[in-house]
């Protein structure tokens, strides 16, 4: 008996050490906290994984003896033989950001890479700079810095964000039905230092995004620690300061993170009527992490802010001097607004080849905004201005279950989920006001309830080289209006299930080179109380769209990225404020190019730009009447940045946006602009001393620029033009940072 349990544990172990398995790890940095998307790849049997949000990677087809490769982009990348295959714990050791290390076959996401990229190399320290990190994305402020930006994408007035969908640890941004305009996105909640990452993608091709993703999406995921506390103070011109607190709160306990962090920002604005900005941001997160590596985070948030504004003012008085470029014509417009959010995210390892993903939030938002685009065309005597109001309650939940497995030699990865979204929006106001205190007309007032579920299942199978994606997507939607200004009460309903399938191809030409084509359906919806009215008509909008693209890298220090799209659109929507409605403008079609690369110089010098070339037309118009207002046709941007030259980073970017029909007959031009902006920063121990530049030529350029018909009190006749919102002139501004 003894000489066959001898033999027994010899066989035993030469089975182990002779055939492959399935190996489980997990991937963490210096600090023990885990590293998602570090790729592994073992050498000898060419089998490869990726570590999750939980750092945890499963890879297939290994045994004792394999030498493994686990490398990240920004860490040492580490070489690895097997002589244990339990509890596999690899630690890589942070760097600095070398793109000859980047392999694009060894990338989750090389866009996902290349926005991590750059958060590195040139960080952000405002909402708007968040923003300006998806290539091609332009953004305009025009009410007094608290409003939503006006964003523009791929030939795209998205308005506020109507045709791109954001979310923010899984929270939706967009804003169903809003008072101010449909999918308004708010992202002044975010306080850009816990930036952590910026998943983005371009076009309606992805099964986990549903309304308002047909430009693209853009998906910001918030730190889930940090590295050490700090407080930073920033004066600048127009009695501007920021101040900016992140507290670690936990900073030895394992497994478990803490922090909370705090902002501050006040500017009057270069305008004659000041703006009397003011904003404040609270933000905590807690992360847990169990023995099983399942993932447990809590978020809340609360933001508020109000300001005063100088509105859009018309070309007209500002070239007969009248007023300056920084006048106003009505200085009551304004508004306040805030936001309460509670998240809470569970990632769970079920087995070795399945995963849950899945979170619940709670919103509470509050708007309320003053505006006059028309000054005195509808009433002569009191003024055109709108009061606009809302108070919502958001209720919503997401899963995701992701499961791997071989269908002989082919890896299949399967993630399928289910969500959903309900908004209960009480007094939707949209009135006519005297001076901010006096109501005139009651417009629109009622209530607002929308709900939407979704599910969605998205296959990859991966052929070697090739991956083919296929998916789809269903979407159901109920949206009720109680109209508080009818006599009688009456629960006005509407319903419509809309279903988008995807299908998507990949292949990995050579390590440097990967090309793809991608395609799609996808939509966006109407407000509500459209919907009602018309009767369910145009309710949810169909795109089609494809890519051609590749991301290659001909140098080891140079990526490219590009890609030739098109996109064809059910019905356009352009929301008219002051008349609290939604048009829609018939079909458009949008065809373009995507260019963009990043370049090392040197260990420390980087250099990036993005370019975007776009047709964008109505199709049921004639040619000449058919111009699309305000869609981008050429956009450029670039830089170069300096990453921690002996204590010294900073860079010098700049940002052009070319001329462009305002009108559909383009018989009215909005201008482009040029702004190049500087800024240098010295770390000294930690201490940081840093200054930056807005518009360093000082150029005037429009911001936000929009042909509107409008007229004076002493103007008889009513005139349509350019009306805009100056850009920031010169603006000079110091920070000093102290890390501990």
């Amino acid at each position: 008996m003894k000489q066959i349990s001898i033999l027994t544990l010899i066989i035993s172990c030469f089975a182990l050490t002779a055939y492959s398995q399935n190996v489980k790890g997990r991937v963490v940095n210096e600090l023990n906290q885990p590293l998602e998307a570090a790729y592994v790849y073992n050498q000898t049997s060419e089998s490869h994984a990726h570590s999750s949000e939980n750092g945890v990677f499963v890879i297939a087809n290994t045994k004792l003896g394999d030498s493994l490769r686990i490398g990240l982009l920004g860490y040492k990348t580490r070489i690895i033989a097997l002589e244990s295959i339990e509890n596999l714990n690899f630690i890589l050791e942070e760097k600095a950001f070398q793109l000859d290390e980047m392999v694009i076959t060894e990338e989750l996401n090389t866009v996902s890479t290349i926005s991590r990229l750059d958060l590195n190399v040139t960080p952000v320290n405002s909402t708007q700079e968040v923003l300006r990190k998806v290539p091609g994305l332009f953004i305009g402020q025009h009410a007094g810095g608290g409003k939503a930006e006006q964003l523009f994408l791929r030939g795209f007035d998205i308005d506020h964000g109507t045709d791109v969908s954001i979310s923010v640890d899984g929270m939706p941004v967009n804003m169903v039905s809003h008072a101010h305009g449909q999918g308004y996105s708010d992202l002044h909640f975010v306080i850009p230092e816990t930036v952590n990452k910026i998943d983005f993608g371009k076009g309606g091709y992805y099964a986990q995004e549903g309304d308002f993703n047909t430009a693209g999406y853009v998906n910001f995921k918030t730190k889930d620690y940090l590295k050490e506390s700090e407080v930073s103070f920033s004066v600048g011109q127009f009695n501007t300061m920021r101040t900016v607190g992140l507290f670690n709160l936990l900073e030895d306990t394992k497994n478990q993170n803490a922090y909370v962090a705090l902002e501050y920002i006040n500017t009057d604005g270069p305008f004659e009527s000041p703006q009397n900005f003011n904003r404040l941001n609270l933000f905590g997160k807690y992360v847990m992490f169990s023995p099983e590596n399942d993932k447990l985070t809590l978020t809340a948030s609360h933001f508020t802010s109000r300001w005063d504004a100088s509105g859009q003012i018309p070309q007209r008085e500002v070239d007969n001097g009248n007023i300056s470029r920084f006048g106003a014509i009505d200085d009551t417009e304004g508004g306040q607004t805030e936001r309460t959010n509670l998240n809470v995210t569970f990632d769970k390892y079920i087995d070795d080849h399945t995963s849950l993903s899945a979170n619940a939030f709670y919103s509470h938002y509050a708007f309320e905004l003053y505006s006059n685009f028309t000054f005195f065309l509808e009433d002569p005597i009191n003024g055109d201005q709108i009061y606009q109001k809302e108070d919502r309650n958001i209720f919503g939940a997401n899963t995701a279950i992701t499961h791997t497995t071989f269908l002989g030699d082919t890896e299949l990865t399967l993630t399928s989920g289910i969500g959903l979204r309900h908004d209960i929006s009480d007094d939707v106001e949209l009135s006519r006001t005297l001076n901010r205190s006096t109501t005139l007309e009651n417009i629109q007032l009622g209530d607002i309830n929308q709900t939407n579920i979704d599910a969605f299942v998205n296959a990859e199978f991966e052929f070697g080289k090739f991956k083919v994606a296929p998916a789809l997507r269903l979407d159901y939607f109920k949206f009720m209006y109680n109209d508080a200004l009818q006599s009688n009460y009456q629960t006005l309903a509407e319903t419509k299930t809309i279903v988008s399938p995807k299908l998507n191809f990949y292949y990995n030409a050579q390590d440097n080179l990967q090309l793809y084509l991608k395609s799609g359906l996808g939509f966006h919806s109407n407000d509500t109380r459209v919907v009602v009215a018309n009767g369910g008509e145009d309710i949810l909008p169909r795109s089609y769209g494809a890519d051609l693209g590749s991301v290659w890298k001909p140098f080891p220090k140079l990526v490219v990225n590009s890609a030739l799209w098109y996109l064809f659109l059910e019905q356009e929507f352009v929301y008219v404020g002051d008349a609290g409605i939604v048009e829609p403008s018939g079909k458009t079609r949008r065809f373009g190019l995507d260019l963009g690369l990043r370049y090392q110089l040197t260990d420390w010098l980087f250099l990036d730009t993005d370019a975007t070339l776009t047709n964008a037309r109505s199709v049921d118009d004639p040619d000449g009447e058919n111009y699309i207002p305000l869609a981008p046709d050429f956009t450029l941007i670039g830089g170069l940045s300096v990453d921690d030259l002996n204590g010294f980073s900073g860079g010098l970017r700049f940002r052009y946006l070319d001329d462009r029909a305002a009108n559909e007959d383009n018989s009215i031009v909005a201008e482009g602009y040029m702004v190049t902006d500087f800024n240098v920063n010295y770390k000294l121990n930690n201490i940081t001393l840093g200054f930056a530049i807005e518009n360093l030529f000082d150029v005037d350029w429009n911001e936000t620029q929009f042909a509107t018909e409008s007229r004076l009190q002493n103007e008889a006749q009513s005139v349509e033009e350019i009306h805009f919102t100056p850009g920031t002139p010169f603006f000079l501004k110091g920070t000093v940072s102290y890390r501990f």
